[in-house]
């Protein structure tokens, strides 16, 4: 990457994106579901009766949950198809903006790796240009040796401390979020939350218990044997993500 306008451009351009898509992510309701609602958002998911069951009620909103919702304690309301609350965007994580977080996420690590790209290209270039490369140094011995990558490395942070800590951080940054987005897009790949998935670890809530007399208010339930039982192929989950079922729209159709 060389230091033209465009790829000093590029940053800023992904900061603008995250910006928009941070904006994004807190204004729009993740999902919420009231009572008038519950009613038509019920049809949408059939119950797995192993992480959600017919009937079980949230007692708070005083509502038949639907599946795949939860009742979120930050927010004191139920959420569908929640997955978690996310502290950066101070809401929820729900059927309606999970496409925005995701994407949201991938502009941060398009920005952080950007940055770091531009920063070690300005490194390189300083190196480059001094001819360390070519250098050498007396050893304590009073031998001449070639500079290596630990002598480059030890003068860049004698002379650029400040730029060789941020290219430092901006890299842990990077693997951080990085791994972080690749677990959410794994999950949107399965159509799995990630309040699904801690549940399917063994964390399910032992107060949810199956309601027999509920059972109609659900479709045919999905094979208790599979791990993603709500995937529906992959590009039928991005479709999901991107453009989430509407209350009265079954899943699978």
């Amino acid at each position: 990457m060389d230091s033209s306008l465009t790829s000093l451009s590029v940053p800023y351009v992904l900061l603008a994106i995250k910006t928009f898509f941070f904006y994004l992510c807190i204004k729009t309701d993740p999902g919420t579901v009231t009572k008038k609602k519950a009613s038509s958002l019920i049809p949408i998911y059939p119950y797995d009766r192993r992480l959600f069951h017919p009937g079980v009620s949230c007692e708070t909103c005083q509502l038949i949950k639907p599946a795949r919702s939860k009742h979120c304690r930050v927010c004191n309301r139920c959420v569908q198809r929640f997955d978690h609350h996310c502290v950066w965007v101070n809401n929820c994580v729900g059927a309606r903006n999970t496409r925005y977080f995701l994407l949201y996420l991938l502009s941060v690590c398009g920005m952080a790796l950007a940055i770091g790209l531009l920063t070690a290209n300005m490194l390189l270039h300083a190196v480059l240009r001094s001819g360390l490369l070519r250098a050498s140094y007396v050893d304590e011995r009073g031998q001449q040796q070639p500079a290596g990558p630990l002598f480059i490395v030890q003068h860049l942070f004698l002379t650029f401390p400040r730029i060789v800590f941020m290219l430092g951080f901006v890299v842990f940054v990077f693997f951080l979020l990085a791994g972080y987005t690749m677990f959410h897009c794994f999950l949107a790949l399965v159509n799995q939350t990630s309040n699904e998935w801690f549940k399917s670890r063994g964390l399910a809530c032992r107060r949810c218990r199956p309601a027999p007399q509920a059972d109609g208010l659900c479709g045919p339930a999905p094979d208790r044997s599979e791990r993603h039982c709500y995937s529906r192929g992959l590009l039928g989950n991005l479709r999901e993500i991107f453009f989430p079922l509407n209350a009265g729209q079954k899943k699978g159709n």
